[in-house]
């Protein structure tokens, strides 16, 4: 045993090494690819959060026993507001030999305002971010289309301002656009999150938020305005 034991401690020296140089790698690629499309989109871009974006009271923000933002991007995409970053969650298990370990969930997310003073809603695909919406506590909310109904997973404080928000063009919009996104309002804030992409994929990321954010019905506006 002890002959083995100089080449097995070589072998996970250079394991533990390689998986570090990897890991430093995936961060680099990732630093640069954010300071890239800072640039061609004319973004700030901050490795950290300078704007404590955590506090923003979205039930996403509230998942899992430790979590964090890093790379920032802010300034003005197609004339309108937003901060797109990354952002991840862990949760954190103990095994019966009393070893702790992490699980992390990874997201990529784009915040944008508007003009209006929103109940909570939570519109998620059914095949990937249902538990964000169960989070809510609040029972899924039924619409007209059946399709639309086995597709997303909608969930307010506030039944009658989810079908002012949903109306029949956002469904249809949702059916056709909505893909892997979920959407989170709350106040005069817009949350959209999906699985982490890569720097690269974030502009259709920050195209579908903004039409997202184009198809809120004017009624919204008119029912539940901003200081109102």
């Amino acid at each position: 045993m002890n002959d083995w034991f100089p080449f097995v401690f070589v072998l996970f020296a250079l394991v533990a090494g390689g998986l570090a140089y990897w890991q430093w790698q995936a961060r680099k690629r990732r630093l640069e690819g954010f300071t890239l499309l800072a640039q061609r989109l004319g973004l700030r871009h901050s490795r950290e959060d300078p704007f404590g974006l955590l506090d923003e009271p979205f039930s996403l923000f509230r998942r899992g026993d430790g979590r964090g933002i890093e790379h920032v991007l802010d300034g003005t995409y197609r004339e309108v507001p937003i901060r797109a970053f990354d952002y991840w969650y862990y949760d954190e298990s103990t095994d019966s030999k009393g070893n702790r370990s992490r699980s992390y969930s990874r997201f990529s997310c784009v915040l944008m305002p508007m003009d209006a003073s929103c109940f909570r809603l939570s519109i998620a695909p059914e095949n990937l971010f249902t538990r964000l919406a169960d989070a809510l506590t609040f029972r899924d909310i039924g619409f007209e289309s059946e399709e639309f109904n086995r597709a997303w997973n909608v969930t307010s404080d506030d039944a009658a301002f989810a079908h002012a928000f949903v109306d029949a063009r956002m469904v249809a919009w949702l059916l056709a656009n909505g893909g892997p996104h979920a959407f989170e309002v709350v106040g005069d804030r817009i949350l959209v999150a999906r699985r982490r992409i890569d720097p690269s994929e974030y502009p259709g990321m920050l195209d579908a938020a903004v039409a997202f954010r184009a198809q809120v019905p004017r009624v919204v506006f008119d029912l539940y305005p901003r200081g109102g």
